[in-house]
């Protein structure tokens, strides 16, 4: 009989030994893969098409974005209204997204609705016509949230840091404005979707509670023919200019009561074996509620409801930025106390326990993230999406469990100097 009365041990997270699920491959008749992880614990499925159709192929701001929306915006078949009306009625969701690097289109919805959801998937990938008048309510929709945008603080300092770290002409660092968006085209449109979104260049990644013939169904709808043609892609080589000058102020709004203050630097990204360090030494810094910039600027100081620090962590390369909102008379001294904290990781050693909170806080996030089939397969998404494989994802779990103290001040003398960041201040 269980006593009641005596409590469970209790068990860090580090004692958990973390693996992936391995997921299963399959490959359509035409050659594109698909990445599985099932699951039966509800009857939803997610899937997910991937091209490489970010704004680092564009040639022209903008139209890689404006591509990826408008796909879902009418086909041939079918009205905007009539594609959303169909995925609404059956209780899914048929989201798509436009990063740096990928595009993407996922579909979410109860696994016995498959194969009817499927047709209308296959038509927004390989039949999107682009209305002129979409593309004209598009354009009309984001030329407003712009400028509404453009009147906020952080909006302007996250436009600004990526532009001084990257160059304003590079991916990383080009901003939308109302030229480019005037100047979207649809026959720009069109030509970049079949250079970009064809069979040869698609991965699909699949989780959940599968129907019994769902690689048939793939098949059927995706497998069957060299939709689009072949497309043999190459990744332009384009160089990064980072602003020569560090700090910057800039006025914004002069009735506002707060100021965004970013300070940032590049960094190396994923491949680096620095990476897997820094994120522990970020996460002691500012990556958690609990870190060292919480604790001084929002608790002792009040100088803001929140501030973190963020690895950008892009193919090409990557950043450290820090980012807040404070109020305005308390910008410049929210700046001192963040360089305060970063020379106190570079003069004195991390205690013991505060890095064995930091060890069982990162153990348990990525518990948490290896909680269903939804969550494993993003895992793996992001593995392979930048081959890499399991052996990284373990080294960044061995790495979280013994990396001392001492390995992670030498690692803020190398990063964390003063001199090797951009300031910016938006008020």
């Amino acid at each position: 009989m269980i006593n009641r009365k005596q409590a469970p041990p209790i068990k860090d997270a580090v004692e958990f030994e973390l693996s992936l699920k391995p997921y299963e491959l399959f490959k359509l008749d035409n050659g594109i893969p698909v990445y599985v992880i099932r699951s039966e614990e509800q009857e939803t499925l997610q899937l997910e098409l991937v091209f490489p159709a970010g704004s680092w192929y564009e040639s022209e701001n903008m139209v890689a974005a404006a591509t990826n929306f408008l796909m879902k915006n009418g086909t041939s078949k079918r009205s905007a209204l009539e594609i959303n009306e169909l995925i609404e009625y059956y209780g899914a969701y048929l989201n798509r997204n436009c990063y740096h690097e990928n595009a993407t289109y996922t579909l979410h919805c109860l696994s016995k609705h498959t194969a009817s959801l499927l047709p209308v998937f296959q038509e927004v990938i390989q039949d999107p016509v682009f209305p002129d008048e979409e593309l004209a309510i598009y354009v009309q929709n984001m030329k407003q949230k712009l400028a509404v945008n453009l009147q906020k603080c952080e909006f302007v300092a996250n436009r600004h840091i990526d532009k001084y770290l990257f160059g304003e002409f590079h991916p990383y660092g080009r901003v939308s404005s109302m030229m480019a968006y005037d100047a979207l085209q649809t026959e720009s449109l069109r030509a970049f979707y079949k250079k970009q979104y064809t069979y040869n260049n698609c991965k699909i990644f699949l989780a959940g509670n599968l129907p019994a013939d769902m690689i048939e169904m793939l098949n059927r709808y995706f497998g069957s023919s060299e939709w689009n043609g072949q497309s043999h892609l190459l990744r332009p080589d384009l160089p990064i200019l980072p602003a020569e000058e560090k700090k910057y102020r800039i006025f914004n709004d002069e009735n506002g009561v707060q100021g965004a203050v970013r300070v940032a630097r590049p960094f190396p990204n994923r491949y680096h074996p620095d990476f897997p360090k820094m994120l522990v030494l970020n996460t002691i810094f500012g990556g958690y509620f609990g870190s060292r910039l919480m604790s001084n600027i929002r608790e002792d100081k009040g100088y803001t409801y929140g501030i973190h620090s963020q690895i950008y962590n892009f193919r090409q390369t990557g950043g450290i930025n820090i980012h807040t909102e404070a109020g305005r008379d308390v910008c410049e001294a929210t700046l001192t106390e963040i360089y305060k904290e970063l020379a106190r990781l570079q003069t004195e050693p991390v205690p013991e326990e505060e890095l064995g909170l930091v060890r069982n806080y990162m153990i348990g996030s990525i518990l948490g993230d290896l909680d269903g089939a939804f969550q494993v397969i993003q895992r793996w998404k992001n593995l392979i999406l930048n081959d890499l494989d399991e052996h990284y994802f373990q080294n960044n779990v061995r790495t979280i469990k013994t990396i001392t103290a001492e390995e992670l001040q030498h690692l803020a003398k190398v990063y964390f100097n003063r001199e090797d960041f951009y300031e910016l201040i938006v008020i």
